[in-house]
């Protein structure tokens, strides 16, 4: 590895861990602590992470932040394929090493939660406190009133990583280095893709972003839980999912240029 891709894939390694550091802070402040009491706020803490993670990282790197990102802009010719595996393993490892961050911060709090909840960790059901970590459908928050099958919720997050892409495709269009304002807009559009998507699946678009923290949670006790229905669950909807929703957006940008 070069020193310049060795540079830009600590870039993407700091821009993840900040971002879902944000994010999965926001989660547990709604869920486990209870101190946030509206999915907006959590939306708000995640665009905010966000478009900080970009501002830090771009100096050293894209800032793509998200493998689903990353393989976009290599169909698109805007990366090149042999980053790809370097920048997506960077990602995966930020998200990774922030969620093992935010278990040792809020492990006192877990614990608690289970306690008043009847929550045994790794037993069925524990998903109710797994959540802060990787995504799950139906969002438990939100079970008692939606109904997600396993088709809607890929289709759920192929379509909000293809929205995601196309905006950053659009937004990014007349420059290579980011600014505040890129930034901002690329914040504010995960924000809404979580207001309308996160009631059904948390809305990952994102798979480092999942299977970072996800990675902890079965680590750290949730066992089946942390991980159910490996490849007709968790892994096609948050992992393949985003990654065939960003490479139709890709297509579609190499065909019809913004």
């Amino acid at each position: 590895m070069t020193r310049s891709l060795l540079k830009e894939c600590a870039g993407e390694f700091l821009g993840t861990f900040i971002m879902v550091f944000i994010g999965c802070t926001a989660v547990a402040l709604a869920d486990i602590v209870g101190i946030l009491t509206s999915l907006y706020q959590v939306a708000l803490f995640w665009g905010i992470g966000v478009c900080l993670a970009i501002m830090i990282s771009k100096k050293y790197c894209p800032s793509h932040l998200n493998p689903a990102v990353t393989l976009a802009m290599t169909i698109a010719g805007k990366c090149s394929w042999k980053k790809f595996m370097p920048y997506s393993l960077s990602q995966l490892m930020g998200a990774l090493f922030a969620a093992l961050t935010l278990y040792v911060i809020f492990s006192a709090s877990l614990s608690e939660f289970e306690t008043l909840h009847g929550i045994v960790r790794g037993d069925s059901g524990s998903y109710r406190s797994a959540m802060m970590f990787g995504e799950f459908f139906p969002n438990p928050a939100f079970e008692h009133i939606t109904h997600v099958s396993w088709f809607h919720a890929a289709l759920l997050e192929a379509i909000g990583a293809f929205v995601l892409l196309v905006m950053i495709f659009k937004i990014t269009r007349n420059k290579d280095a980011m600014d505040l304002k890129q930034a901002s807009l690329i914040g504010l559009t995960v924000a809404i893709l979580i207001c309308f998507i996160a009631p059904y699946t948390q809305c990952g678009i994102n798979p480092a972003r999942d299977l970072g923290p996800r990675l902890v949670a079965l680590l750290a006790g949730w066992s089946h839980d942390a991980l159910p229905n490996p490849f007709h669950g968790a892994i096609s909807v948050y992992v393949l999912s985003p990654f065939l929703g960003a490479a139709f957006a890709a297509g579609l940008q190499r065909m019809f240029p913004v």
